[in-house]
């Protein structure tokens, strides 16, 4: 058989080498992706509010010093926490927090504010004797100057012979007097800030597994609360260390506990995603008393939306505390009066709000 002409053997050629190329542009634009993924081209997924809307919690927490909770976790090139279509599957959990309708049936900042500041400031169940910060012995109610308080009511409060639980948030040392009085109790108690270097290393198997069982002894941990679902690690794999986060179901789980009697939280604006998460996981129906700071200066880390789009959400996660069964016996406000960066003369930046369980 004779030879090619030239000209046709070059088209023969020409054809061959496509395929090979087209399939090393294809590698080429994979492995672009996957280098930019890795670095840190996508901190995390924003989750706002209503959709197609802005979100203001981003930007705020990327300088806000809180450690390993804005950024992802990478390992081995991958992100460690899922996107938010794979994230909502999975953490939706037994319920949905239900949206409250508008205040006045259309947005407006001061309805919206109005409605909330009243729901905050009324305790819904009177104690008739209370365990105000600091103290071990319960004393008669009110006690109105204190920060917070701990119905003392008997069918509220453990029982001796069994075994109390107290965990804490916090990163500024605002909850000394909460873990004084537990401990006092007898609590089994455990303390949770990322940025101390007296705390734990940060890996949750090796900074919780012996802290088991210490009654009256404050046990610190390297760690901090989560909202997100993290992926799953491979066997053997161990987070980082310093700045680790999980799920409070996790952590209860780590440590073996069931029940948590006493939680204090000051979680600087995480506090709302966090308790969606509690109501729609369903954690709150072992949690009995729950202290948190309300933060009410900004919307909150991956809170989006108008203003009055953020209170009528924030109004409706406490609703959803309230239908998981959480009462409020107390609350005190902070000194700020900044609401969204609005100054408001009859409302505060923050509040601190006692709950307690009264369906435990």
């Amino acid at each position: 058989m004779g030879a090619l002409p030239r000209s046709r053997a070059g088209l023969v050629l020409l054809l061959l080498l496509v395929p090979p190329v087209l399939l090393a542009l294809q590698l080429l634009v994979v492995a672009r992706l996957w280098v930019e993924e890795r670095d840190g081209a996508v901190a995390f997924t924003v989750i706002s509010i209503e959709p197609k809307r802005r979100s203001t919690g981003k930007a705020w927490g990327a300088s806000s010093g809180r450690a390993g909770t804005e950024e992802e976790e990478v390992k081995d090139g991958a992100r460690a926490y899922e996107e938010e279509n794979e994230m909502h599957e999975r953490q939706v959990g037994p319920r949905v927090m239900e949206m409250q309708p508008w205040a006045v049936n259309k947005p407006s900042f001061s309805a919206e504010l109005g409605r909330i500041i009243t729901y905050i400031t009324r305790p819904q169940l009177n104690c008739s004797r209370v365990l105000p910060p600091g103290k071990a012995q319960a004393v008669a109610s009110p006690v109105a100057s204190a920060r917070w308080l701990l119905c003392a009511e008997d069918w509220l409060l453990p029982a001796a012979d069994k075994l109390c639980v107290a965990y804490s948030f916090s990163m500024d040392g605002g909850d000394a007097d909460f873990l004084s009085t537990v401990s006092r109790l007898g609590c089994e108690t455990h303390s949770f800030d990322p940025s101390t270097s007296s705390a734990s290393v940060g890996h949750l198997g090796n900074s919780l597994a012996s802290n088991h069982g210490n009654r009256g002894v404050v046990s610190q941990h390297k760690l901090w609360l989560e909202w997100r679902a993290p992926k799953r690690r491979r066997h053997g794999a161990s987070g980082r260390t310093g700045g680790v986060s999980h799920t409070l179901d996790d952590i209860m789980a780590m440590l073996g506990h069931h029940t948590v009697h006493f939680l204090y939280a000051d979680l600087l604006g995480a506090e709302w995603r966090l308790f969606q998460n509690w109501i729609e996981a369903g954690t709150l129906q072992n949690i009995h008393h729950l202290v948190a700071t309300v933060h009410l200066h900004w919307a909150g880390f991956e809170v989006g939306g108008s203003d009055e789009e953020v209170l009528r959400y924030w109004f409706s996660v406490l609703r959803g505390l309230e239908a998981a069964g959480l009462h409020l016996v107390h609350s005190s406000s902070g000194e700020d009066h900044s609401v969204l960066k609005h100054t408001v003369e009859n409302a505060h930046s923050s509040y601190t709000l006692s709950w307690v369980n009264t369906r435990h």
